[in-house]
């Protein structure tokens, strides 16, 4: 088992989703399959308009063949493994490559940088993750956090610990705590909303410093749904009351519909923003995806 890097972009022409799984051709098999039972980075090329550089890492449970397309295999990603960095990680950060093993003996950027699959060293695979996780400027919670968070493993910070391969192993295993999930994944949604809550419009922030507003998935994870930006929505403590029972719901555009079977229509529609549409994500790409819209339709929403 390795470490991996996998390229991935929005625009891809594969059939990816990095949550569940990675198209990739034959001549990266045996590449991709080192990683089988371990930990990827996915990376979006510098070339890419606003580039994410290292986004998001992923455990690979399986590699098979794509029964879709000759010469096509699939890295299928073990289901709650993904998780998204709240400080996307850039190729070169101004002191040189983080992924420092792109670097050919004459300290240049060497042609493995192009592959899209490649192996990562356990170093460069830290320095990534601890860049990605760091809270140099946290976004607090609207309460405590819970009293077992600070006897975590790990402490998401710059600063480097003395490097140790199996204490990274379990330092990455920890991420599929819900804990820890929970706690990434509202950071990655606050900042994709600005902190604002897309239903009423209200960006809140309390004396202690903390946002007023929640990180909802649209769909639960309890239902597996995955912890990725897409399937999140940044939300005020009772809008995200009504989206989880229902009572709210999106249209594929985004627009806000409201559930026959409220019983104060009036107060419910003067907590919606006056477009009636939610608001953000800042980036387009971050918006709730239409598979996970209509799943909280189907399955949560009130006719």
């Amino acid at each position: 088992m390795s470490f991996g890097v996998f390229i991935h972009r929005a625009d891809s022409i594969y059939d990816d989703s990095p949550a569940e799984r990675y198209q990739f051709p034959k001549p990266y098999l045996a590449r991709a399959s080192a990683s089988i039972g371990d930990w990827i980075v996915y990376y979006e090329p510098v070339k890419v308009r606003g580039s994410k550089g290292y986004y998001a890492i992923a455990r690979v449970s399986q590699i098979v063949p794509d029964p879709t397309a000759s010469n096509m295999y699939l890295a299928l990603i073990e289901p709650g493994s993904y998780l998204e960095f709240p400080n996307p990680v850039p190729f070169d950060d101004g002191n040189g490559l983080v992924e420092t093993g792109l670097l050919n003996e004459q300290g240049r950027v060497s042609g493995r940088a192009q592959a899209a699959v490649r192996p990562i060293s356990p170093r460069d695979f830290d320095r990534i993750l601890t860049r990605g996780l760091a809270e140099d400027q946290p976004l607090l919670p609207r309460i405590g956090l819970p009293d077992d968070l600070a006897d975590l493993p790990f402490q998401l910070d710059e600063s480097q610990s003395p490097f140790v391969y199996e204490q990274e192993r379990e330092r990455v295993t920890a991420m599929t705590t819900r804990v820890v999930r929970d706690r990434v994944f509202r950071r990655v949604v606050l900042r994709a909303y600005g902190e604002r809550c897309a239903v009423t419009g209200l960006k809140l922030i309390n004396g202690g410093g903390r946002a007023e507003v929640a990180a909802a998935h649209i769909r639960p994870v309890e239902h597996n749904g995955p912890d990725i930006i897409n399937n999140g929505i940044a939300l005020s403590g009772t809008v995200h009351w009504m989206f989880d029972r229902g009572l709210i719901t999106l249209s594929d555009d985004l627009d806000i519909l409201i559930s026959r079977q409220v019983n104060d229509r009036d107060g419910v529609e003067s907590l919606v923003n006056k477009t009636g549409r939610l608001i953000g994500p800042l980036a387009a790409r971050d918006r709730p995806h239409p598979a996970f819209l209509n799943w909280h339709r189907e399955n949560c929403f009130k006719q």
